[in-house]
């Protein structure tokens, strides 16, 4: 899937991410962790290695699927990814498999020019089609309007730090 969007400054187009991909994937995760005020250089360290073997296991293997919204001149400006992770099912979904956003970064200079709902909504489009009852994520203050926007509802999801934070 190839589209082709006016971002106020220039034509934006969203494709697909492939495994040379990897490398700007992961500066928008980083980008977006110090964004939300995660700075430990050590933890960020850390999270890349994590976070490139992951990924250079579950592209191939179409595990995590991603989507970057590209300038004419080849510079990637935001990106969005779905991680498909095995479960168990439940009465409202069986199907043992569940869907979660991450990754969604936009560039500060493209910012409020459309582009992160553009994604997601290519994000989910690829959802529905794929069959996916329902799709999840972790909102940060800058994106929760957006997500609230799209139809995205808080749930009743916990979590105990066994580590500390």
């Amino acid at each position: 899937m190839v589209r082709r969007y006016d971002a106020g400054m220039a034509e934006v187009t969203i494709r697909e991410a492939q495994v040379e991909d990897i490398p700007l994937i992961l500066e928008h995760r980083r980008s977006m962790f110090r964004d939300m005020g995660r700075d430990d250089e050590e933890a960020h360290r850390r999270m890349r290695i994590s976070a490139e073997g992951f990924l250079r296991e579950a592209m191939p293997r179409g595990r995590y699927r991603g989507w970057l919204a590209e300038t004419g001149d080849g510079r990637v400006v935001a990106g969005a990814g779905i991680t498909i992770v095995d479960w168990p099912g439940s009465p409202d979904d069986p199907a043992p498999r569940r869907a979660w956003v991450q990754n969604v970064y936009t560039e500060p200079e493209y910012r409020r020019t459309g582009l992160a709902r553009r994604l997601m909504e290519a994000v989910i489009e690829w959802c529905r089609e794929d069959g996916f009852v329902s799709v999840s994520l972790h909102a940060s203050v800058f994106g929760r309007a957006l997500y609230e926007q799209l139809g995205f509802r808080p749930t009743n999801e916990m979590r105990l730090w066994l580590r500390g934070k």
